[in-house]
């Protein structure tokens, strides 16, 4: 995506980018959600899972080749990681009972759960010490970092969404209010600590 907006092809990058350093060299990113990943089991949560380390001992599904993988590998209690190939991939496994959890970032599990069977097939795991999912990110939408005229104007703009509480009923009524950031600003993801 970033070499089209470079080539011209389009203006913005909005596709739920996560904001990091290493992108800002490139880009300026208006965030407009906080959030990280978020656990999704079977409806009834038949393995009474209730936080991240409740996943130790467990196989979990995720799309290949992104964090969650590697940050479910890092708490090393003997998670069972199955990386596939596809996000919906890494679903069926949860629905065929070859996973017991399923994990993605959190607005994209959130509407997973909710679209599903009419959202009777997953529910999401809420832990009350992390509502914002699991080692949350900012994601924004990226705009060349030399095109600081339309970086100010679509901050300006979220911030008035913001302000009119019309971005806020939005993420309520698609059920991912809880990764609301509380004002547009530019650049907020930062290294890992």
């Amino acid at each position: 995506m970033i070499p089209s907006l470079q080539a011209g092809k389009n203006d913005i990058i909005m596709s739920g980018m996560n904001d990091t350093p290493e992108r800002q060299e490139t880009l300026s990113f208006v965030d407009y959600t906080h959030g990280g990943f978020a656990i999704a089991v079977k409806h009834g949560n038949p393995e009474g899972i209730t936080t991240q380390r409740d996943l130790c001992g467990l196989t979990v599904s995720v799309q290949k080749a992104t964090i969650q993988g590697e940050l479910l590998r890092a708490m090393d209690c003997g998670i069972n990681v199955m990386e596939l190939p596809s996000d919906l991939d890494a679903q069926t496994a949860l629905r065929a009972g070859k996973s017991q959890a399923y994990t993605a970032d959190a607005v994209v599990a959130e509407y997973v759960v909710a679209t599903t069977d009419d959202g009777k097939a997953f529910e999401i795991v809420r832990d009350p010490e992390n509502p914002s999912g699991f080692n949350p990110v900012f994601s924004g939408i990226g705009i060349l970092k030399d095109d600081t005229e339309l970086v100010e104007a679509v901050r300006a703009a979220l911030q008035a969404l913001i302000e009119e509480g019309a971005y806020q009923q939005v993420l309520d009524r698609n059920n991912i209010g809880a990764y609301a950031v509380e004002t547009a600003a530019v650049n907020q993801g930062k290294a890992a600590s």
